[in-house]
């Protein structure tokens, strides 16, 4: 995981033709084929969290799908390919490439317009991010279903940043549960103050 320092100015300024999507809760083909057709109309998508998508189905039945695909390969020789990826961004950005013309200008294009990451970086703390409603989980999937998350399949499978992106998450609720506690209190001050001038306004009732 490279988690360079960006200028922030910068980035807001190209931003806006940008989809930041937080992937928490999403399911993977859902996500995927809406991402392909926005960037197939020259938008630009940069999902994070892509540990935490979904995959509907039980975790072993999802687990032993990875692990049959790992086996494939050229017999001659496994330079050739097929490439198999272990991290959760590259999983899902295979995902999305399958679903492009990616062996064409069009789809090569498209697929450049695309950044994933797990986990969130730096940049991104303080940006606003989407949900995909037609994606999420929670509403396509009914109640009661199986289903596993592409982190804990990807870390079984032999991704070994698992743990330190739970630390680095822990760091950043941290921090963020200090600035909501600061604003808190702020606005319990100027709230508080309000309520002493309105009170000094209200004139005393003269019973006759």
């Amino acid at each position: 995981i490279k988690f360079k320092f960006f200028n922030l100015l910068i980035i807001k300024k190209k931003m806006k033709n940008f989809f930041i999507v937080d992937g928490k809760g999403h399911l993977f083909g859902r996500l995927a084929s809406i991402c392909a057709k926005e960037l197939l109309k020259g938008k630009k998508v940069i999902i994070l969290r892509s540990e935490k998508i979904e995959i509907s189905g039980k975790h072993i039945k999802n687990k032993l799908q990875f692990l049959s695909k790992f086996k494939k390969r050229t017999n001659t020789n496994p330079k050739r390919g097929p490439f198999h990826f272990k991290n959760p961004s590259r999983i899902f950005w295979k995902g999305v490439r399958g679903m492009l013309p990616h062996k064409i200008k069009k789809g090569t294009d498209a697929l450049k317009r695309l950044r994933i990451y797990e986990g969130i970086p730096l940049a991104f703390w303080k940006m606003k991010k989407m949900v995909v409603p037609n994606a999420l989980r929670i509403l396509k999937l009914a109640p009661g279903r199986k289903y596993s998350r592409l982190g804990d399949i990807a870390n079984e499978i032999g991704w070994v940043k698992k743990t330190l992106l739970e630390e680095m998450d822990e760091k950043r609720h941290t921090i963020n549960r200090k600035f909501f506690l600061k604003k808190k209190s702020l606005f319990r001050k100027v709230y508080l103050k309000q309520k002493e001038g309105v009170r000094d306004q209200i004139l005393p009732v003269v019973v006759l």
